[in-house]
Formats: structure tokens, sequence, C-alpha cells
């Protein structure tokens, strides 16, 4: 059977592993549901980035059809890595055999979901938050997890049911939503997909009855960037039926700022309100610690090409930061950027450490963060780039991390990035202790995973992952690329 051939056999086998056993399936973090013919065959063809060998249908199609014979529970699966596991480890055994003692947590418990259902709120629906609701909508599921109950804007006209969902349908973008929109006027509903999502006008987070509406113990997740200290954003806890808030901005004052992958680890369930801190902060941050656990940061300065936002004007006109009011599509702008004192907030060895400025570009989306570091130990191209490698494929980093060493990658490549940054190797200087890297991302969709990421910590909804992290196996595997550059 041809490649094309094996990969549209697949999406049925796709979609019933992850509709009636609640299934994800991925090859190297990259999501299979709802693929296309095509979609399928690139993520095969990605794999040869990662391992440096082809992924083949020929071999993943029967590893599919093996795992939908075993009445899987709940889970998500990269089954280009348990593929790989096999083929290393398999030992003589079967490919049933072998899946079988893999998953042996979740075999024959058909759809069972051991994670407690958390209502999630957007307050506010503009770039982030309806980029959430897309990722919310595409992890929906069982209804385990968490689970998109509402969202709550202010009325901006009489058919302003109707222009949200359109907005959520259509996006200059990050393209068209993959699925189906309707909308009730009368129950003020939007389902998309089949997840219904209560539309609540308010303009005060502290009145709200979201009890009304069956919603209970949420996680309001707050994406106006109105208020962000613990005083403003505790208004949301007034409300009936709120448990916690999530700013997806950086925070202020003693809120904690969490990059996931980084310092996710410190949320406590004490903590009723926290920050996803900044795009930037998010891309930079990952890439940080990992260069400076292995060479040591002595002091460094971050610049962002940044593409612009809302935030500006359009054409010329009064704003009360300096620059901002002149044009964003028309110029490049100088401004400032907490990105680099941020990083301390999660990173607290790299405080003093960092300087940052930014420059706001005419661009929609996707950004670029340049990182000029004075290292304490020093280093060439080529053993920072495979360490950097080594670090987005077998590392706890690896969803935060991708690299790239393509020589005609430009922006517009990493729309859709589901990374917190990408390395781009081949840009990348080196000069004994100096060194400048370049590191790309998707400031809307790639931040936007990121504040998915530490909603599921925060609820802890995570599925069980496989193949489980050899923790060993990968600290070899980054010692051997060391010795190895």
């Amino acid at each position: 059977m041809g490649r094309e051939a094996l990969a549209e056999a697949m999406i049925p086998v796709i979609g019933r592993l992850y509709r009636e056993n609640n299934v994800v399936t991925s090859i190297h973090g990259r999501s299979l549901i709802n693929k296309s013919t095509m979609g399928i065959l690139k993520a095969h063809r990605f794999a040869r980035r990662i391992s440096n060998d082809e992924l083949l249908p020929g071999e993943t199609a029967p590893l599919l059809n093996t795992l939908a014979g075993l009445d899987l529970g709940a889970a998500a699966i990269d089954i280009a890595r348990l593929n790989q596991k096999f083929k290393e480890e398999g030992g003589g055994a079967t490919l049933e055999e072998f899946l079988r003692a893999e998953l042996a947590d979740v075999v024959g418990r058909r759809g069972a979901d051991d994670r407690a259902s958390t209502d999630v709120v957007l307050y506010g629906f503009g770039r982030i938050g309806r980029l959430l609701a897309r990722l919310l909508i595409e992890k929906a599921g069982g209804g385990h997890g968490l689970r998109l109950r509402a969202i709550v804007v202010r009325r901006g006209s009489d058919n302003d049911l109707t222009k949200r969902a359109s907005l959520l349908r259509r996006d200059s973008v990050h393209g068209s939503f993959e699925g189906t929109i309707r909308v009730n006027e009368e129950a003020g509903t939007i389902t998309a997909n089949g997840v219904q999502v209560q539309v609540i006008y308010s303009d005060n987070p502290a009145t709200i009855d979201y009890t009304a509406y069956g919603i209970h113990n949420a996680l309001v997740v707050d994406n106006t960037g109105r208020w962000r200290d613990v005083e403003g954003l505790s208004q949301h806890l007034l409300s009936k039926g709120v448990a916690r808030v999530l700013l997806t901005a950086p925070g202020k004052g003693e809120l904690k700022n969490i990059v996931h992958g980084i310092n996710h680890g410190t949320i406590l369930d004490s903590d009723k309100i926290v920050s996803a801190a900044s795009c930037t902060t998010n891309a930079i941050t990952p890439v940080l610690k990992a260069i400076n656990d292995r060479f040591g940061v002595v002091h460094g300065h971050v610049e962002t090409v940044h593409s612009f936002t809302n935030d500006q004007n359009l054409i010329d006109n009064f704003h009360k930061g300096d620059r901002r009011g002149r044009s964003a599509a028309l110029n490049m702008v100088i401004t400032e950027t907490g990105a680099a004192t941020a990083v301390a907030k999660a990173l607290p060895e790299l405080l003093g450490k960092l300087t940052g400025s930014s420059i706001r570009v005419p661009t929609p989306d996707v950004s670029l963060a340049i990182l000029n570091l004075s290292l304490e130990n020093g280093t060439t191209k080529d053993e920072v780039n495979s360490f950097l490698r080594d670090m987005s494929l077998h590392s706890d980093l690896r969803k935060q991390i991708d690299y790239m060493d393509s020589p005609d990658v430009v922006s517009t490549d990493f729309v859709g990035s589901r990374h917190a940054g990408i390395v781009d190797s081949l840009a990348t200087i080196s000069n004994d202790k100096n060194l400048v890297l370049y590191v790309w991302y998707d400031n809307e969709f790639g931040y936007s995973c990121q504040v998915v990421r530490v909603m599921e910590e925060m609820a802890g909804v995570n599925r069980p992952s496989f193949p489980a992290r050899d923790v060993v196996q990968e600290a070899m595997s980054v010692l051997a690329a060391l010795k190895s550059a």
C-alpha cells in the first residue's frame, strides 16, 4: 500500500482512538487529531529532523491499528517515540506484546479517565482568548480535563454573538477553525465541534454568578490585561463559581509568573492567582536555562524583533506610550520590554544579569528574540547547537524548545508553532565566551500553548503520557551529544 493510502487509512483510526478511548496521538509532539492525509504525511516527514531517520507510515499504521485493539483508557501517545522504542528495546516481542507491556496502566480501560474535570471561563475573547478557545476545543475529548464552559465579554453590538462566532471561525493569521460552529441567539451560546460555550456579557468581574450557568469551581483565564496584580485580579474570586485565576500577561508585585517547563512545579494548591508571564519571557527562559545550566551566563542583552499588537495604532494617533502612537503598519518602533528582567521571576539565578529592549515591526505574528550572552565557559557554534538540538529532543524542555537548521526559514514558517521558542541554529554566533542566539516564537499561538500547559498544571488534568520518559536514558543521550560535539 502506498504512503498516501496508508496515511488516509490512519485518519479514522486516529479519530476512533480520540473519540472512543480519549487517546491523543502525536508524532514528536505534533498532534495527529483532525489532520488531513497530507498533514499526517508531513508529520511523518518532520520526524527526520528529530531522529535523522524517516518515520515510515508502513511502521506507524500497524502500530495505530494495534493500539485501537487494546481498549485503551485516556492517554497521550507519541507514536514516533513509541515506534522507536519498540525497534530499540522490543527484544523479539511482537508489536502487540510490546504495546501491552508498555501501556499496561491503560490497556483494557476503554476510555476510562481518572482526571477530574475543571470548568474554564475565558474572561476576554481577543487574540489570545480565541486561540485558547481553539486549543481547549481541540483537547475536549471525552469531556474530562479542561472544559471550556463560558466566555465573558462586553457587548459590542446588537449582533455581538454572531460576530464573536465569526471571529472564532475565521482568523487572518491562523486560518479557519477546523470544524463546525453554531450560534444559538436565544440561549446565548456558541457550539464548536460539539462544545457548548455560554457567552456572558459583563464589565464587572466581581458580580457574575457562574453557578447560574452550571459552572462551579472554575478556572478563570483573564485575557484582558486590565488587571495585572493580586488586588485587581482578586475581583474574579468574588464571583460565584470561581476557584482560581490565571493571567495571560506579566504579573505585577508578588504574583507568581509561571513559565511552563521552568517553574510550573512551584504552583501550589493555595495559589489562587498566578500569571503565565509574557510571550517573550516564555520564549527565551527555557533556552536561557539550558545555556545557563551548561555554560553559565555572566550577563546578557535580549533584543526582541516583535510583531505589532493591538496596543499600537494603525495610523499615527495619540498613545500614552512613547513611539507607540506612530503607525504600526508603516514603522519599526523602538520600545521597552520587561521580558529580560521578568526572566528572573521564573529563573532567579539570572536576577540582575539581563537587560532588554524591543523593536515592534510591521508583521502581524511571529517574533524573534536575539540573545547576546557572555558566558562563564567558552563554547563553539557546533557544540552549542548540538547541545540545544539534544535539549529539544530529549530533555524536560522538549515541549518548550524547538530547533531549526534550514537555511531558508522566515517568520511566517513559524505561524502555528506549539513550542515556546525555536532556535535558529544556522544564525548562531559563537566566539569562545561570547554567544549570540536567535530564537523565533509565535507570540500568539506558541504562547497560548504554554498558557494551556499552565492551566493543565493548575487543574491537575494531564493525561498519562507514553512512552514513559526514561530519565537515565535521556541524561545519557545529552552527555553523549556533548562528548561528540
